[in-house]
């Protein structure tokens, strides 16, 4: 009984927790919009690039645009995700909308230098979506839009997304004109960055798959010099239909450059793929004491 109590404690600390990071999110967003870009006739992309548009021509509020705009992006997300990302997207979204308009009136923090507009926008939009989207909500609904397109259509998503933002820059250019879409685009590729690094954190991890002809002196010599376990899986030569053994070895970014000197060492002709991981849970992810 009291097991399930703090277990029910914690789950509501969490959510908690998370709903008060996306809004955070959604007032950092919300202050690099109107302290930065939109004072010096930059947008963002997605559907706060055209809620940006359809402020400035009809003179609405930016805040009930971002709100409204959003509306059948999120019921996507509720269709194609599922529910808590909805609801901690509409929190995000909504957070996003006030805030707008509390700090539609704060004073601009750059003017003039176009360069460090679109730096500094991006980089402070890119932190407040990342924050949203690391815990489980969003704050622009075109993304959920192509994943949709991308089921229904013969492209990616990632190509949608670039393919309907090229559509809001095209939107953007009718307002701030070919310099502001540019500049908009510009900073939409920087918060993109920022994002990513936000979601992912700046250490990340790699995996190394390596098929060597000496397996067990590889797998001991990561041991022993980087304190990083790993696992073996068999492998066969689809053209010689040779038997391998195939490491797995999970490291952080500081990591790749020794293991790599220790992959050359050992077996310079060895087979190597590497590839980024987004997260590392469970099993047993430690490094050991190495001297």
């Amino acid at each position: 009984m009291v097991q399930a109590k703090t277990a029910q404690r914690n789950r509501w600390l969490k959510i908690v927790s998370r709903v008060l990071l996306i809004v955070l999110g959604g007032i950092i967003t919300a202050y690099g919009l109107e302290a930065v870009l939109i004072p010096n006739s930059v947008s963002d992309g997605g559907v706060t690039g055209l809620s940006i548009v359809g402020s400035q021509l009809f003179g609405l509020p930016l805040g009930i645009l971002i709100a409204l705009i959003n509306v059948p992006f999120v019921w996507l997300g509720y269709k194609q995700i599922g529910k808590s990302f909805a609801l901690y997207s509409v929190t995000g979204i909504a957070a996003l909308a006030v805030s707008t308009s509390l700090m539609h009136h704060i004073p601009t923090i750059i003017e003039g230098d176009t360069l460090l507009v679109t730096v500094v926008g991006g980089i402070i939009i890119g932190f407040g979506m990342g924050l949203a989207l690391r815990n489980g909500g969003a704050l622009d609904g075109i993304d959920m839009l192509a994943v949709l397109l991308s089921r229904k259509l013969p492209f990616g998503t990632s190509d949608l997304i670039l393919f309907l933002n090229a559509f809001v820059f095209i939107v953007v250019s009718t307002v701030f004109g070919l310099q502001g879409a540019i500049l908009s685009a510009l900073a939409y590729f920087i918060a993109s960055k920022v994002i990513h690094i936000v979601e992912e954190g700046l250490s990340g991890s790699k995996t190394f798959k390596i098929i060597t002809t000496q397996p067990e002196v590889m797998v001991e010599t990561i041991r022993d010099r980087l304190g990083r376990g790993a696992t073996y899986s068999d492998a066969y030569g689809g053209y010689s239909n040779e038997q391998f053994k195939e490491i797995t070895c999970v490291i952080n970014r500081l990591e790749e450059s020794k293991i790599k000197e220790i992959i050359h060492e050992i077996d310079p002709n060895a087979f190597v793929v590497v590839y980024d991981v987004a997260e590392v849970r469970g099993g047993n992810f430690k490094k050991k004491d190495i001297h």
